[in-house]
């Protein structure tokens, strides 16, 4: 078949000679004989084209034109009318009608104008369904072009983040070749310094107020020798020998030996530990050191009060830990250097904290890495291989 289309006329004959006449050339007929009935019929059986009697008893030509292009968009319609007006054809054009024919008809015009508009459908139909699968591959592509750009973001993130670790290794690094000269260097005047001090203060007894100075001489050697180790520990190799470490329990050690500080500082503890959790291969005592150097310095935050954050949970072959606080936060300029060993933002602090934090998790194949905004809190969050 060529095509089905429906033929619209309340007089019988029309009817009849247009279904022999279309019949014969191929196309699938159907016929109605008002424009009530047209339309019915052509929900019913999706017509491609409409031969449309624009004289019509009940609803006329017009109406069911106009109601045929509203409803079936994809069926043509070819106007049939016995007035030859020029303003009827403009009409007829303007509510949408493909062509019109004037009445009486040759067979052979109404064949050339049914193939022309059926030609005209494929066409504009064709163009349709091109533009609407242009339209999909434009959103195709464009969801594509987001993907694309957001794995860019995630690996460029993740290229920025290597990068910084990498230059936090090497300053850790350079840090214990320094260390190791400085210690052997600054350690003998000071074995001096309290060695002499030490044979000064007898000399002094009968005079408190003289001897008070070489107590605090012996108590800045103290400080200096304290800072000393802490310069060591920041930087060289693991102490011990590594077996499993469950991070739970040591966690929840160091939440107990705190728990005192957390209730005089007013801090609630909002813990959630997965358990049944694997090990993971490390010294028990610097893993110890990790949690205790971040509470510590949480709690250090939120001497007014707050909420001390901690989550222990498994993805896959990694565990990862969460701390966080309530705190006042840390500036975008100094959050990129509170690895860094030497930096502090306490009164009376070495700087020393983190840099060993960093340098323990790094020994142990993890990441850390710290979020924060003024007055919202820090995050610390820190992945280990299990074992």
């Amino acid at each position: 078949m060529s095509g089905r289309i429906l033929v619209v006329d309340d007089e019988t004959l029309i009817l009849d000679l247009a279904v022999m006449l279309l019949t014969t050339r191929g196309y699938e007929v159907i016929t109605a004989e008002s424009g009530e009935e047209c339309l019915a019929t052509a929900e019913r059986e999706k017509p491609c084209l409409v031969l449309l009697d624009y004289m019509m008893p009940g609803m006329d030509g017009m109406t069911t034109l106009r109601e045929m292009r509203q409803r079936f968009p994809d069926t043509y319609v070819i106007m049939l009318t016995g007035k030859g007006n020029e303003q009827i054809a403009v009409e007829v054009m303007k509510a949408g009608a493909a062509d019109y024919i004037l009445k009486p008809f040759r067979n052979q015009d109404l064949i050339d104008r049914i193939d022309n508009v059926l030609r005209i459908r494929r066409i504009e139909i064709h163009n349709r369904e091109l533009r609407l699968e242009r339209e999909r591959l434009l959103n195709e592509i464009k969801g594509w072009n987001s993907e694309l750009e957001r794995r860019v973001a995630e690996k460029t993130l993740e290229l920025e983040q290597a990068h910084a670790e990498i230059l936090q290794a090497e300053k850790l690094a350079t840090l214990g070749h320094l260390a190791a000269g400085m210690a052997h260097e600054i350690r003998n005047p000071l074995n001096a310094i309290s060695l002499f001090s030490q044979i000064l203060k007898p000399v002094l007894a009968d005079d408190p107020e003289r001897a008070g100075y070489i107590d605090k001489l012996l108590g800045e050697v103290d400080r200096i020798d304290d800072i000393l180790v802490q310069l060591l520990a920041s930087s060289k190799q693991p102490r011990g020998a590594t077996q499993s470490v469950f991070l739970q329990d040591v966690i929840e050690h160091i939440l107990s030996n705190l728990n005192d500080q957390l209730e005089a500082h007013n801090i609630k503890l909002i813990c959630e530990l997965e358990t049944g959790l694997p090990p993971i291969t490390a010294n028990n005592v610097e893993v110890e050191q990790i949690f205790t150097n971040l509470f510590t310095n949480a709690i250090y935050e939120m001497r007014q009060g707050g909420e001390l954050g901690v989550r222990l949970a498994r993805d896959r072959d990694r565990l990862q830990i969460e701390v966080s606080d309530t705190g006042l936060g840390i500036s975008p300029e100094n959050l990129s250097k509170i690895f860094d060993p030497f930096y502090t933002t306490k009164p009376k602090g070495t700087g020393f904290g983190l840099s060993v934090v960093l340098r323990i998790v790094k020994t142990y194949q993890g990441h850390i890495k710290a979020q924060s905004e003024i007055g919202q809190g820090t995050v610390f969050q820190i992945e280990f291989p299990v074992a």
